[in-house]
């Protein structure tokens, strides 16, 4: 059996198809996975052992060219479907599934390469919010803000059918014509599908039943990390108190340039010590005092576990590490879904909810004294207890299950 997983976008999404791919493998499943070509993702990959089918562009390319080339969305999606049709359509070969998630115009692309050739797929979500649900509004696109006055949920995702229409509907459409699929009028529902899998956990982001969506849950899908950490990240471990971790992932945070600066001074503030993991917001030390250490990208299920807090931009990977250890947390949530995940560690009393995007002195540190309570630390260990690990094995067995029903029925029919 062969299975083709498709994503497009950051280590969020990549980090948990490799997970998938590794439990489809303990099955004998053979595993081909697209994604970009990013120099961290390919070495993610390779530590697990995986084939990367690389995408049309690495991501950071392909962020640079958008910004240099100032187009909108609608072209931008145009280029994305087309590109990744063409290098999905040839990974396909022999493939009797695809599970796709990522950026819509690359699961579009990965939803046709199916239709063309007759079997399964599947979309996966990492957050409930992006599922349409009367328990819940979309999230607003550029250029496509909800209608004024209208709050009703039903309403809202039925003005989503529109708003994606509009935005990914030519794109999708002309590619559809050229490869001879019949028009959509409705992009959305095509390529989520009314059976999506939701790769959350169920206590960190519960799914509310819905009738505009039959979504299955199967936990978030957990990628075993079994790097030990750095030797000069050991010794400052072990030099002093756990010190209080800072990091945002992919998050640039341009709208915030002295974010390092803020961040230890609020936390030194505190009375507690540093550990700064740098990313694609660059953070960088600003002494030498012995207080602070500084590292690039690390195993977080060894590392979460050895800090007093965790300050992040709520991604959702980085939450459930971070509440699977039982580190409390601090979100500044930047965009998309992190303000659902800096929300949901607040209401389940497992950290602080930062007040916008761009964290002060004075925010971060309301934040710090919140998270940093005996209180909260009490909590977020009662909740690591009930953070499940095996979602990424019972997709595996789920996707299994189906193509062995559908084998069945081919049967039965012939």
């Amino acid at each position: 059996m062969r299975v083709l997983l498709s994503t497009y976008g950051s280590r969020g999404d990549v980090q948990p198809m490799a997970a998938l791919a590794v439990a489809l493998q303990a099955h004998g499943v053979d595993v081909q996975l697209c994604a970009p070509p990013d120099q961290e993702f390919v070495a993610l990959l390779d530590r697990a052992g995986l084939p990367l089918v690389p995408a049309f562009s690495s991501v950071r390319e392909w962020v640079a060219m958008a910004r240099r080339a100032a187009l909108g969305l609608p072209r931008l999606a145009a280029i994305m479907v087309a590109a990744q049709f063409e290098v999905m359509a040839a990974a396909a070969d022999g493939c009797d599934a695809i599970v796709a998630t990522g950026l819509f115009p690359s699961v579009a692309a990965a939803q046709a390469v199916a239709e063309t050739r007759g079997i399964r797929y599947v979309f996966a979500s990492f957050c409930p919010l992006l599922l349409p649900s009367p328990h819940h509004p979309p999230f607003e696109y550029p250029g496509q803000p909800h209608p004024p006055g209208v709050a009703d949920n039903r309403a809202l995702w039925a003005f989503n059918v529109q708003a994606k229409n509009a935005l990914f509907g030519e794109a999708v459409n002309s590619h559809r014509a050229a490869i001879g699929l019949p028009p959509l009028d409705n992009v959305r529902d095509q390529v989520f599908t009314h059976r999506p899998w939701l790769a959350s956990d169920p206590v960190l982001s519960p799914w509310r039943a819905s009738d505009l969506v039959d979504a299955v849950q199967t936990g978030a899908w957990i990628l075993p990390d079994q790097r030990p950490l750095p030797s000069e990240l050991q010794a400052f471990l072990e030099a002093g108190t756990p010190p209080v971790c800072v990091g945002f992932g992919s998050m640039p945070m341009s709208a915030s340039k002295d974010t390092a600066q803020v961040a230890i001074e609020a936390i030194r503030a505190q009375g507690r010590r540093v550990l700064l993991l740098r990313g694609w917001a660059d953070l960088a030390l600003i002494d030498d005092r012995d207080d602070c250490f500084i590292t690039g990208e690390v195993n977080q299920q060894a590392l979460f576990g050895r800090v007093s807090a965790v300050v992040h931009h709520g991604g959702a990977g980085t939450t459930t590490a971070a509440a699977q250890a039982g580190a409390p947390q601090i979100i500044v949530p930047q965009v998309v879904d992190q303000p659902f995940w800096a929300g949901r560690v607040a209401e389940l009393g497992i950290g602080a909810a930062h007040d916008g995007a761009i964290p002060s002195f004075d925010s971060l540190s309301a934040a710090l004294r919140m998270a940093l309570t005996p209180e909260t630390g009490e909590r977020a260990a009662a909740v690591a207890g009930t953070i499940r690990s095996d979602g990424a094995t019972v997709a595996a067995k789920l996707l299994l299950d189906d193509l062995s029903r559908a084998c069945e029925d081919h049967r039965a029919r012939s």
